[in-house]
Formats: C-alpha cells, structure tokens, sequence
C-alpha cells in the first residue's frame, strides 16, 4: 500500500502516517525506508518528534534508542522492542505491507 512519497519522506526524513487505523512514523535513514510504531513502547512519547542518528531513533521524552533494524531499545531500558513494518520503495512511492500491521491491542 502506498503511504508517503519517496521525495517528502527524504526531506523531512520522518513522516506520520496512518495505516489501516495503525498510527506510524516513515524514517529515512542510512538509505532506506524504514516504517514503525509511532509510540514509544516504553513512554508512550510521539516518537516523530524524536531524533536520528546512526540507524537509531530516538524517544524524545527519554532519550533512550530504538534500532530501526530490529527495533530494540538501547541497553538499560526495561521495554519491549519498537515494532518494525516491511516497506518497499516503487518509484517515488514507499509502500508499506499492509497484512504485516495489526492495530495494538485494547
């Protein structure tokens, strides 16, 4: 599915999005696309308003990193990984895999 284009996504580098009732962040970084939760799983603080550097994202609220590889936290933070959406790059488009989100349960 569609969900941002390549040339917005590479000038801002983070992009909001939302997918099927999913709320998620677009990350460019270290030349790929990058689509994951948009809350801090440890938090709850709106990752989008975090940082990036060397393949990490980091909370705004309380410093600590997520890599956007695997999504796991930076050492000494007691919270379950940042969650992870395969994307794909087709033109000027990122494309999400839509089957692979599932809203967070109630």
């Amino acid at each position: 599915m569609p969900v941002c284009g390549l040339s917005r996504l590479l000038a801002q580098r983070i992009v909001c999005a939302r997918v099927t009732g999913v709320d998620l962040i677009l990350v460019w970084d270290e030349n790929r696309a990058v689509a994951c939760e948009r809350v801090c799983p440890h938090e709850q603080a709106d990752l989008s308003l975090g940082y990036l550097s060397a393949g990490r994202l980091f909370c705004p609220r309380h410093v600590a990193s997520f890599d956007l590889r695997n999504g796991r936290i930076s050492m000494g933070w007691p919270s379950r990984p940042l969650r992870i959406y395969p994307t794909r790059i087709d033109g000027d488009q990122v494309l999400i895999d839509v089957a692979a989100i599932r809203p967070p349960a109630v």
